[in-house]
């Protein structure tokens, strides 16, 4: 194992005088569409297992949402044009002359979990699936198939995974507020607010300011004073969480768009914006973590939906935040940890091309002191990484 270690020689993010942290919650159509592709990647995953008794290749991190059209008001409205969302990808099809039912699987996991997060999504209604998912390329399924012969889980992509720790106040702000404001005892007491939740945290020096955009549910609320006083809960409910987040004073602005006539304003049917006009994609969200931190290192990898067990695009972006959370929190000395993992295509997984540590040490601390603990803890990580898949399919990961 070649590990580079550096000192993270510029200011911590927390430091700078300007911050700005973003969280699409789980009704985002962004989200949808990582959701919808991680649950294929998993339905697939557990298909092959139980079939075949080992996860075939298959990457199915294509997917793209088309807003519908709807006519929302106070204490009602209707969904006019369903929203499409067209599933895309690479999937093992055909093993040893049996047919995998990619379609049903596709369609059925994905009506699942609609049904399951999104309250007033009618699956068979409002909501119109497409499967376009294609037997993988002949390259990559020989690649999948190699390492069966070689007892080793070999890279089916070249790509580089980063990640960080520990979350700064901003960043953990940010987060706690999405999920809470998506909380079921926050909707069963509020069940106005819809699922579709977009938090943009802002800090300019210890002043923070926080951007809500809040999909309101037209049936109930059934005028303009009502519109107000539930604008006014998701305000309250987001200086609540942030008070649980150790924050006592922030400025809060909800649906900051609004007009002031019913044509004017957040409101919707069904609690996403996904019913008129706002398109989603995998991989425009979160990145593994929840946040969108612009001022951290992010890759543009679109984790959801790759498969679990070789796919480093997906693995690396996970351990990479796992190495550093692990590092922060067992090392004595170490404030803050930067971890980026390269893979190489056909290269072993738990032998990355690339491992680069920046370390952030207490004023009295030196490199060589939390060196030997710290390749440790690397080395754990990477030989217990082919374990991660039960993990992943297990859904005890989040990736958006």
């Amino acid at each position: 194992m070649h590990l580079e270690i550096s000192l993270l020689e510029f200011p911590a993010v927390d430091a700078l005088p300007l911050e700005i942290v973003e969280r699409k919650g789980i009704g985002h159509p962004d989200t949808i569409c990582d959701a919808l592709a991680e649950e294929l990647s998993r339905t697939l995953s557990r298909y092959y297992l139980d079939q075949f008794g080992l996860i075939l290749h298959h990457n199915v991190d294509k997917a793209l949402l088309c807003g519908g059209q709807s006519r929302a008001c106070f204490s009602g409205g209707e969904v006019l044009k369903p929203i499409e969302i067209y599933l895309a990808g690479r999937a093992t099809e055909i093993v040893g002359g049996v047919r995998v039912p990619l379609q049903e699987l596709a369609i059925e996991s994905s009506r699942r979990w609609l049904r399951e997060n999104l309250r007033f999504i009618d699956i068979d209604r409002h909501v119109r699936l497409h499967c376009h998912i294609r037997p993988g390329s002949a390259e990559l399924t020989e690649l999948f198939l190699r390492q069966q012969e070689v007892k080793m889980t070999l890279a089916n992509d070249t790509s580089c995974g980063v990640g960080y720790a520990p979350l700064n106040a901003l960043e953990n702000l940010v987060l706690q507020v999405e999920r809470h404001l998506n909380s079921p005892a926050v909707k069963a007491v509020c069940p106005a607010i819809g699922e579709d939740i977009k938090v943009m945290g802002v800090r300019r020096g210890s002043d923070i300011n926080l951007t809500v955009a809040c999909a309101m549910v037209g049936q109930f609320i059934t005028d303009m004073p009502g519109y107000i006083f539930a604008k006014a809960q998701v305000a309250e409910l987001t200086r609540a969480a942030a008070r649980m987040a150790g924050v006592e004073s922030i400025e809060v602005a909800v649906n900051a768009a609004d007009g002031v006539t019913a044509g004017s304003i957040y409101l919707t049917v069904t609690g996403t914006s996904a019913e008129s006009g706002d398109d989603g994609e995998v991989g425009r969200g979160n990145r593994v973590n929840g946040l969108i931190t612009f001022y951290r290192p992010m890759s543009i990898e679109a984790a959801a939906g790759k498969n679990p067990v070789s796919h480093v695009g997906k693995l690396y972006n996970l351990l990479a935040h796992r190495i550093a959370q692990d590092i922060v929190s067992n090392v004595a000395g170490i404030d803050e940890v930067y971890c980026y993992l390269l893979g190489q295509i056909g290269r072993p997984i738990n032998e990355p091309a690339v491992i680069d540590l920046k370390l952030r040490l207490a004023p009295e601390v030196g490199l060589g002191e939390v060196q030997m603990h710290v390749n440790e803890i690397v080395r754990h990580h990477l030989e217990t990484l082919g374990n991660l898949w039960r993990e992943l399919i297990m859904g005890s990961i989040l990736l958006f």
